[in-house]
């Protein structure tokens, strides 16, 4: 492995670090009853090496969502030329369930975390920061992907609230007292009725073939 990758695994393994032991000390005292400073020195790096990794002291705690963006961008780019990008997502967020995957919402253990981030207001309105962060970075996938800037918007719009809609079910549920393995199965037919309906107003756009794809 070379010295770049080295580097790389280093970092993901130290932001990995301060991510767990954040965590813990939240859930055991609450979000808004830990300082970075606290975190910093329970995982044994300074705080200017916390915010190098978090920029934010909630992105500490909800730590998934550049994971999410980095996705969906992946997806989109590279997905098949006769795959429209409604298909594409859609494929992925049966992945997410399938894979049992964090972002699927379906997932064991969640209770504790969501119960943390709905009683810290920060937490909640860093939330909603993360759904129009995505609504941001789907205009720019789209557009690069040959969209005009009206039709990018608007679609962007209804494909992030889709997103954050399956994922919120998912956890609604869960939170609600049922099964988690119930949820994964309810969710199958809820991915595909939310698609259903996206794929309505957005027909097959994004089918393409990329070799003739106009020059921008």
């Amino acid at each position: 492995m070379t010295k770049q990758g080295l580097r790389e695994l280093k970092r993901l393994a130290t932001r990995k670090h301060i991510s767990d032991v954040a965590t813990g000390l939240f859930l055991a005292r609450g979000f808004d009853n830990v300082t970075v400073a606290e975190v910093a020195a329970a995982a044994e790096v300074s705080k200017m090496t916390v915010f190098s990794h978090f920029p934010r002291k909630e992105d500490l705690f909800l730590d998934r969502h550049a994971e999410r963006i980095t996705q969906l961008r992946r997806v989109l780019a590279e997905r098949p030329a006769a795959e429209s990008v409604v298909g594409a997502l859609r494929r992925h967020q049966h992945h997410l369930l399938a894979s049992r995957h964090p972002l699927s919402g379906a997932v064991e253990g969640v209770i504790p975390l969501w119960r943390v981030l709905r009683a810290s207001p920060a937490l909640v309105n860093r939330m909603y920061e993360h759904g129009a962060e995505m609504h941001v970075a789907l205009i720019a996938v789209l557009e690069a992907d040959g969209a005009e800037p009206t039709t990018a918007r608007l679609f962007a719009a209804h494909i992030s609230a889709t997103l954050m809609s399956i994922f919120e079910l998912a956890v609604d549920r869960v939170l609600g007292g049922t099964a988690v393995e119930e949820v994964r199965r309810r969710q199958v037919e809820v991915i595909d009725e939310a698609f259903d309906l996206l794929e309505k107003g957005m027909g097959d756009y994004g089918v393409r073939s990329r070799a003739s794809m106009p020059a921008r």
